[in-house]
Parts: structure tokens; sequence; C-alpha cells
């Protein structure tokens, strides 16, 4: 298992980007979180098989329809223990 910090830049609040990763998340058995940052930007941390997270990134760069990503930064993170057993939403940091 590999865990990633991910933070996105562009038009990604206001669009359900945060709705739309934890589906997609969901979807492909990640484990995690998602929040939007003051800033504009997204931040999530996700654990999951290599293969498994270039596919969320995959989705990450070109996000839901409404969204326009401008950049995804991703960097290896420790194996958090805190991180929930599925994927979720949390409050803006």
């Amino acid at each position: 298992m590999s865990v990633l910090h991910l933070l996105i830049a562009g038009r990604v609040q206001g669009v359900s980007y945060r709705a739309s990763m934890a589906e997609r998340a969901r979807a492909l058995g990640v484990r995690g979180w998602v929040r939007n940052l003051s800033d504009g930007r997204v931040e999530a941390l996700v654990q999951a098989e290599p293969a498994v997270l270039d596919a969320l990134l995959a989705w990450c760069r070109r996000g839901p329809p409404a969204a326009r990503v401008d950049s995804v930064q991703a960097a290896p993170a420790s194996d958090d223990t805190s991180l929930p057993a599925g994927f979720e939403t949390r409050p803006t940091a």
C-alpha cells in the first residue's frame, strides 16, 4: 500500500470536486479523506495499491465536469494509522 498527500489547484471548489472525488475513491477502494482549503485548493490524503492510486490521480487531473484543474501535486506520505477505514469528506481547513 502507498500513501499520497494531494494538493489540487484550479477551479476545484464550488463544483462538487470533493463529493465527486470521494465517490470515485470509494468506487476504487481507496482509503483516506478529502477537504477544501481556505486558499481555494483541495487537499487529500489517500492510501491504496500504486495502480489504484494512478487511476485516482488520472481522475484528479480531470475532476468533475464543472471543474478546471490547473495542477495536482502528489507527494509520498507516511503510512497514517489514523486514516478512516473508507473514504470521507472533511470540513474546510
